[in-house]
């Protein structure tokens, strides 16, 4: 087996990591959580059957807990795979511990089945829609779409959400490496708000030793108005609601050196929408703009599935402004790639 023992043990190389429990105990006392990346070493940490894999599972559990860890990513290149199985093993073992489930949107096992019990259902916290997002305004449309199918079935829903991968806030450069060519501020509000509205657990993977990074994402990364709308659930996670028949091909430098992808097809606008309150009374609308240049967005208020109102309330949450109260419609002028976020109330 492999960067495991004959009794399935992780191999630890206690050179460069002397004490797992000191460093898991220390990042607690920062009010921080540590979390166990399982099925990688560069995709080479297999086991060879069925037995191999249930040892090392348990195994893995085992040294999370003892070592105190909180969080265990899955991989989808390894040989582990019974998420089940290691929900058991977790279960027995007694400490909570968030699981990703990161099988880049396979079919069964990997998805959601509400029909059993959620320890064979959703033996997990949240999974992979896609594969591996880019620091690319194509890669985050990309990504973005592969929750529409899974939210359309009420598949991502509280303890069990859909995932189109960590956040590209604040990165230079993504898995690509130097091909992928980041995001612009604008690109960087759209990306934040497309996860946001559609309950994507909002993973940050930007380098927080950079000063100038963190200060630049900050006041998106922290608005309030924002990640109350990422925590609301009131029956639906978030999707589309709206599109232009008019499409775009998005592609950048990772996409055109990358063979095996294409330009992304995408609608010249698209809006999104989640309840934020029940019946209407509070909706959130993302209105994303996917031309490099400007455009006037139009969101008629009878189009928002849920909302009821004719004469409704606009405010603009990425300013913390209230815009009016306006009949019918709205319109907003966005920037390219870029997206307003607005709150939609019925006026009083």
């Amino acid at each position: 087996m492999h960067y495991h023992d004959i009794k399935g043990n992780p191999i630890v190389n206690h050179d460069r990591f002397p004490n797992f429990k000191d460093m898991t105990d220390h990042a607690h006392s920062l009010n921080l959580t540590s979390g166990w990346y399982g099925n990688n070493c560069d995709c080479s940490d297999h086991c060879r059957n069925e037995e191999e894999c249930a040892m090392q599972i348990e195994g893995d559990v085992k040294a999370m807990t003892s070592f105190n860890f909180d969080a265990w990513k899955l991989d989808g290149c390894g040989g582990e795979k019974d998420l089940v199985l290691f929900n058991k093993f977790m279960q027995q073992a007694g400490k909570p511990i968030m699981v990703e489930n990161c099988h880049w949107g396979s079919v069964t096992p990997f998805k959601p089945d509400p029909s059993k019990p959620p320890a064979e259902g959703c033996p997990w916290n949240f999974y992979r829609t896609s594969g591996d997002v880019r620091a690319s305004y194509a890669s985050v449309v990309h990504n973005l779409a592969t929750t529409v199918p899974l939210a359309a079935a009420n598949l991502s829903y509280p303890g069990c959400w859909a995932y189109p991968d960590m956040l590209q806030v604040g990165c230079k450069h993504g898995p690509g490496g130097a091909g992928d060519p980041g995001l612009t501020m604008a690109e960087t509000r759209s990306h934040f708000g497309a996860w946001v509205i559609v309950s994507s657990p909002l993973t940050l993977s930007h380098d927080v030793w950079d000063k100038n990074i963190s200060d630049s994402v900050w006041p998106i990364i922290s608005n309030k108005e924002v990640l109350e709308v990422s925590a609301a659930y009131v029956g639906h996670s978030g999707s589309p609601f709206t599109q232009s028949e008019k499409s775009v091909y998005l592609t950048d430098s990772h996409i055109e050196a990358n063979e095996a992808m294409t330009p992304v097809k995408a609608s010249s606008y698209q809006y999104l929408y989640k309840p934020v309150e029940a019946d209407g009374a509070k909706t959130a609308v993302l209105m994303m703009n996917s031309e490099t240049s400007a455009q006037s967005l139009t969101v008629e208020f009878k189009s928002i599935p849920g909302v009821t109102c004719s004469k409704c309330h606009v405010r603009n949450i990425w300013e913390h402004k209230d815009l009016g109260v306006f009949d019918d419609k709205f319109t907003a002028g966005v920037g390219g790639h870029d997206a307003a976020f607005l709150i939609i109330t019925p006026a009083a």
